[in-house]
């Protein structure tokens, strides 16, 4: 009976969604622990197999550093973002574009999920240009121009497109992405039903507890009132940006809960924060 109840739950969210296109953000801990990514794959196989287009964004800071690490380059950041020559975007692209993209590429498809890799270089996916408002921080780039057409025509071909959020601009410049806005603007320009951000912490936190629902105007004053700190600062002005640009919903989840994307979207209460437009929560 207790199963039998989960599944109803789930029924009406199952035929809101069917069709809708979810952008959905990997990273943290969820790329290094394999138990946890393994979860991740088959929550977004069962999206998948309940008629929902997932579109998976996936980032990588940890293993990049790693990377640095060993082969004696040392990870600079200012303002929160990495310091990216041409030695530290060789390895980014390395990792981001290579090792993390392809592997959850292939475990989308070990489950029966047509899945494709790419990286903003594929048929100028991710148009990019130099990111200058936080100095000279080398080859970081923003996006200026999406392919939805690329997108949308793996959706309506039965793919899962998986995106390592690397820019290209005319010149042939390869850039370095924050992922969480690379999915911000992909879910903008494919007008997406949601954009979930799997993250380390349960959502957004005040006085250390979660909340389950905010507005656009409270998620403003969270941040100026300097409520919400560090890392989580630039994912809600992700979610800001995505929703006053059409996205209907943000979800910012802890992918080391099992089964959290399933949870936050089949079930009534959640389990993370959920960013909606209007004023004030309801």
């Amino acid at each position: 009976m207790n199963k039998a109840t989960i599944l109803l739950e789930a029924l009406p969210y199952i035929k809101k969604f069917y069709g809708k296109i979810f952008v959905i953000k990997i990273g943290g801990n969820a790329l290094k622990n394999s138990e946890i990514k393994k979860t991740i794959m088959k929550d977004i196989a069962l999206l998948k197999y309940t008629g929902i287009n997932p579109v998976v964004v996936h980032g990588g800071g940890s293993e990049i550093s790693e990377l640095m690490t060993k082969i004696g380059i040392k990870p600079e950041f200012r303002n929160g973002h990495r310091v990216t020559d041409k030695n530290v975007m060789e390895i980014v692209e390395m990792v981001l574009a290579g090792k993390i993209n392809k592997d959850i590429a292939m475990n989308l498809n070990l489950l029966g999920v047509k899945s494709i890799g790419l990286c903003g270089k594929d048929s100028n996916l991710l148009y990019s240009e130099k990111e200058t408002k936080f100095g000279d921080i080398g080859l970081v780039g923003k996006i200026k121009k999406v392919n939805v057409e690329l997108i949308c025509n793996l959706l309506e071909n039965g793919y899962t497109p998986v995106i390592a959020p690397i820019g290209i601009d005319d010149k042939g410049t390869t850039y370095n992405i924050n992922a969480d806005t690379a999915a911000a603007e992909i879910s903008v320009a494919l007008k997406a039903e949601k954009l979930v951000l799997m993250t380390d912490v349960d959502g957004v936190l005040k006085d250390g507890k979660l909340i389950s629902t905010l507005a656009l105007k409270e998620a403003h004053d969270l941040i100026k009132m300097e409520v919400v700190k560090g890392g989580m600062v630039p994912k809600l002005y992700c979610a800001i940006t995505a929703v006053e640009n059409g996205v209907k919903a943000v979800h910012i989840i802890n992918s080391a809960i099992e089964h959290s994307l399933l949870i936050e979207i089949f079930s009534d209460e959640g389990i993370g924060t959920i960013i909606k437009g209007g004023i004030e929560s309801v």
